[in-house]
This record gives C-alpha cells, structure tokens and sequence, in this order.
C-alpha cells in the first residue's frame, strides 16, 4: 500500500482541489466520498470507486477493513498522513476512508415519478430533499443551475447514498423540462385551493419545489398544472423545502400503494 505524507504529492493536490471546487468536480467528472456508509450506498449501486484513501485510524478499523477486503485488488488503495487526510475533509472527526468516484451521469429518459427544483441553495436541504426522493422511489431529480453542487461533501452526507440510486440531472432549463414533461405538474402554493391530501397522485407526476426563501419562479408556478396547498392547522404560514417535499412525495407514495 502506497504512502503519501507530502502536500506538495501531484495526486493529493489534485484530491484537495476537487475536494473543495464544484467546479473542478464538474470539470474531473469525479467526486469524493467521505466515509464508510457512503462507499458502501456506492459499491451496493453496482459502482466501483476509482481510489480509496485511507488514515491510521481507519486502518484499525472493522467496518473499513470489510469495506477494503470487498475491494480486493481491483481499486487502489494509498493511505494519507493523518493531517492530510484530515485536510481533505470537513468533518472535525476524519472517518478514516475516502473514495474517489466517477460522478454517474444518467442517460436522458422519460420519467414517470419526478422531482424539479429550483435554486434550493442549502446544501443540507437539497442532500435532505435527495434522499427523500431516493426514499420514494422517484425515478428522476431535475435541478437548475442555481441548486448548490449535488456533488459537493455537504450535500453527499446528508443524502445519505440517496445520489446512487437516483438520476440526477445538474444544470437543467427547468422550463423546458417542466414543458416536455406529459404529466401532471404540481406546485405547491399558499393561495392554492386544491389540498394535497385531495389530489389525484397516480398516474406520471412531477413536483416543483422552488428556492428557500423566493419559492418558485412565476414562469415555473405558471407551467403547474395542479397548484397545491398542504394544509397547515398550526400557526406557522411555511415550512422548510425539505420537510414540504418529504410531505408531497410520501403522500404520492401513500396514494400509489
């Protein structure tokens, strides 16, 4: 097993910039997983990771060790200084394993059970919203240009492994897919007069989920062809996006058992 205790390593600084550039994510098509239950959601979607990073700690580990034994010789395996390693993550504890992955990249395909959003900018919010889709069983996630990096360490943890078993497509003209889409269109909305709980969810449906504080866009809430409101008893006049499209999806799901 190869050693790197050097910063100035050419694969380490390749490893730091990635870990913290979307941009030089989206450039690599690579991201990096950070800790055991992640890269084994990857390796249980039929995936195999590109490199393994491993510290001291992890090491010792039993659950890395049954991580690394899966691998066998097929993936290469290098351990990291520990101050390294712990640079190239933003926990304040280090797990102890990364892993080194090509991002996927879905085929465009018609989707039946599908989530848009767009500009969601908490990276908690949009990994949470991920694995509620995941969760759902949604066969696609569309997000615009303005959604935080679905790849980024932030939005990968709180997804949970929710990123290996969805298409996600960055980067979407959400008009234009919301208009291509032959489904229903839902979006919720305060002044709606249709309930969730009333809707009709069968069939091929799509939900629209709009930006923390601006919500959705006119131009996309004017392509909604079933505005929706969730009833709300309590004295609150909003809820988190996340929690609104956990709510929606659950409910679809409710209905289309």
């Amino acid at each position: 097993m190869k050693l790197i205790q050097s910063k100035d390593n050419p694969f380490y600084k390749e490893l730091v910039r990635l870990a913290g550039n979307a941009r030089q994510r989206g450039k690599a098509g690579q991201a990096l997983l950070d800790g055991a239950h992640l890269l084994a959601a990857y390796l249980a979607g039929g995936h195999q990771p590109r490199h393994v990073l491993v510290n001291s700690a992890g090491l010792a580990d039993a659950e890395i060790a049954a991580l690394l034994a899966r691998l066998e010789a097929a993936v290469a395996v290098t351990q990291l200084d520990d101050k390294l390693f712990a640079a190239l993550s933003e926990l304040k504890t280090p797990t102890g394993i990364l892993a080194l992955i090509d991002m996927p990249r879905p085929a465009p395909a018609a989707a039946h059970f599908a989530l848009l959003l767009e500009d969601i900018q908490d990276p908690g919010n949009l990994g949470s919203m991920l694995r509620s889709a995941a969760a759902a069983g949604c066969d696609a996630v569309y997000l615009s240009a303005g959604c935080a990096d679905a790849w980024s360490p932030r939005v990968l943890r709180a997804a949970m492994g929710g990123h290996f078993c969805l298409a996600i497509h960055e980067r979407q003209d959400l008009q234009q897919v919301a208009g291509a889409f032959s489904g229903k269109l839902l979006a919720t909305r305060l002044d709606a007069t249709a309930s969730l709980y009333d809707s009709d969810l069968s069939g091929d449906i799509a939900f629209m989920m709009g930006n923390e504080g601006a919500g959705l866009s006119d131009e996309l809430l004017a392509l909604a062809s079933h505005p929706l409101i969730i009833p709300m008893p309590g004295k609150v006049e909003s809820l988190n996006v996340a929690a609104a499209t956990a709510i929606c999806l659950f409910e679809a799901v409710r209905q289309r058992q």
